[in-house]
């Protein structure tokens, strides 16, 4: 039997797991700044939280989810996104109740959809979200869209950019909708499949079709820009100038409408313009979904949030040749040659981590020089080198693999010596 990987899923090898992490911890840090705090959702939930959350009009619940039945019958999905299930969480936890509102949440995990793999995009990918709900404040959609943008200043990233549009409220997406319709019906046979199902349904979907993207009627279709009612318009005004205060530089796309049935308001795209990136080039979605806590139960409860890829990021990285600023070495590497210094040596790796020094030995029996490559390729900082010869003295050697200067150090007082030059 050949065993192999999914088609559409990686291994995170040892090597570019730390710079994950190195993400990971960027995030946390920025969102820690903005106060945000950590959920965790389950990777799977009931079908139903993504049809009825998500929507049944997108691409998502139609093509790509992993469903299934369990052993009592119960129709389960792997999530394909994490707004969804935070909100189902914030409505069954009764976070709305919280005396500090907005509620402001966030989240890393891996998400799941049945697409065709390409270049940073996979079949298992992990998402990094954040999520505020409680608020009406456009200074709440500048703040998350801040967020989103500082997360990719502090990675590294110059070659990125924010796309911004507005897709209204009730009463505007009405008279949009309708009109819509009334610009797509009369050639809507010369569309795809989807667009002819979404027509009467969603028509807002079709803008967002990738097989029709180039057709004449795209380019002309009515924008949502221009049946925002007053309060609409003001209140994307007041987003796109709190943006502008913040120094941030922004495009307005009309035809920005995301590929979620729950965005309404404000919508975003952060994309990448760095070269050879590929043409794809988002890499961060979001905006508001007012009425998705309704929908799931919960009282009135205004939200805001946005997703990214970690993938995807990376990939950005690349692209810009953006080296993350990563410590792969040792502290010390300990070299020990004869029985009594190996059994020494599992004494003395435990006081040296127990001090928060990172360290480790050979476990395969090598000759001293093969030992020291062995540091050299661990990147460590030090050698201790112990034989028995040492050991019945009470000392060991150390080296300084930068500079080569070796030293004697006393064993009983090793571990305050090496704290006041090892940093």
């Amino acid at each position: 039997m050949k065993v192999q990987i999914p088609r559409g899923t990686q291994d995170i090898l040892p090597g570019q797991a730390k710079i994950w992490q190195w993400l990971e911890e960027k995030m946390r840090e920025v969102t820690n700044k903005y106060h945000f705090e950590e959920i965790r959702t389950p990777i799977f939930e009931h079908t139903e939280i993504f049809a009825r959350g998500v929507g049944d009009t997108t691409d998502i619940v139609q093509k790509e989810m992993y469903s299934f039945q369990d052993r009592s019958g119960r129709d389960l999905t792997l999530r394909p996104e994490g707004t969804a299930a935070v909100v189902r969480s914030f409505v069954e936890n009764k976070m709305y109740g919280d005396p500090n509102q907005p509620v402001k949440l966030f989240y890393i995990g891996p998400m799941f959809r049945y697409e065709r793999p390409q270049s940073g995009r996979y079949r298992q990918f992990v998402q990094f979200g954040v999520e505020a709900l409680g608020s009406q404040d456009p200074a709440i959609d500048a703040e998350v869209i801040s967020l989103a943008m500082n997360i990719y200043r502090e990675a590294g990233l110059k070659n990125v950019h924010l796309v911004i549009n507005s897709l209204g409220d009730k009463e505007s997406r009405a008279k949009h909708r309708e009109a819509l319709i009334n610009h797509f019906r009369p050639r809507i046979g010369e569309f795809c499949e989807d667009c002819q199902n979404r027509l009467e349904k969603n028509p807002l979907r079709i803008l967002d079709c990738k097989v029709d993207r180039e057709h004449e009627l795209m380019k002309t279709a009515p924008s949502i820009l221009e049946y925002l009612n007053d309060e609409s318009k003001v209140y994307f005004d007041k987003v796109c100038q709190y943006l502008t205060d913040l120094g941030i530089e922004y495009t307005i796309d009309s035809t920005l409408v995301r590929g979620l049935d729950y965005y309404n308001a404000t919508t975003f795209e952060i994309m990448s313009s760095a070269p050879g990136f590929g043409a794809i080039t988002t890499l961060c979605g979001g905006g508001r979904y007012n009425g998705l806590v309704e929908e799931f139960g919960g009282p009135e409860t205004p939200g805001i949030g946005f997703a990214l890829s970690i993938e995807r990021l990376i990939a950005a990285l690349e692209a810009e040749q953006v080296q993350p600023d990563i410590h792969n070495g040792l502290d010390f590497y300990v070299v020990a040659l004869g029985e009594r210094a190996k059994d020494y040596s599992v004494k003395l790796l435990s006081e040296l981590r127990n001090n928060g020094f990172s360290a480790d030995r050979d476990y395969t029996g090598r000759k001293m020089k093969a030992q020291l490559k062995s540091a050299d390729r661990l990147h460590a900082k030090f050698v201790v080198i112990i034989g028995e010869d040492e050991l019945d003295a009470g000392i060991v050697q150390l080296k300084n693999m930068e500079t080569g200067e070796q030293k004697e150090i006393k064993l009983a007082t090793f571990i305050e010596e090496i704290k006041q030059f090892a940093v």
